[in-house]
């Protein structure tokens, strides 16, 4: 496997996830109404085939979702990365915070960071987010990022709206 680069922000740092982030992960899944917009509920052992999948994400496409951990404490407040599994459209830079992270502004900051790593490090020169149009809390960080909505799509059964981020932007 690639090894995962670790970004750091003022407050957070980006890195691999591992075994121990296990807990953290499951819990969020398992919250119906939190994870409505990430893929829905499931069951522990379907949390588990969803963090291997996010870990070989890295393996298959050289990118992925980061662990999203606090610099203060090391706790794990969510997920932020590129993601493109099997025959998804576009790379979508992705993301989600658990319950006790959400409104601090850690979205925003390390989806930053993400996609500088995305424009800089990777070269790519096109991000976008698929945002289900109830989702306002995801779309508020889409809109500070400087992305735009530019249409409404069905993706895997589900309509969403694709958020375009501006090719090098660091707004």
């Amino acid at each position: 496997m690639p090894e995962v680069p670790t970004l750091e922000t003022e407050r957070l740092v980006l890195r691999g996830w591992t075994a121990d982030d296990f807990p953290d992960f499951a819990s969020v899944f398992s919250d119906a109404d939190h994870c409505r917009y990430i893929g829905g509920a499931c069951s522990e052992d379907d949390a588990w085939r969803r963090l291997a999948m996010t870990i070989g994400h890295w393996s298959l496409r050289g990118f992925g979702p980061w662990a999203v951990t606090s610099k203060g404490d090391g706790r794990l407040l969510g997920s932020v990365g590129l993601w493109q599994p099997g025959a998804w459209p576009e790379i979508e830079i992705a993301y989600w915070l658990n319950r006790r992270a959400v409104g601090q502004g850690y979205a925003t900051e390390a989806c930053r960071a993400a996609r500088q790593f995305a424009y800089a490090d990777l070269g790519l020169d096109a991000l976008v987010s698929f945002i289900h149009p109830e989702n306002r809390a995801s779309q508020a960080v889409a809109i500070r990022l400087g992305a735009r909505i530019e249409a409404t799509i069905e993706l895997k059964g589900v309509e969403c709206d694709r958020w375009r981020h501006p090719p090098g932007s660091d707004t």
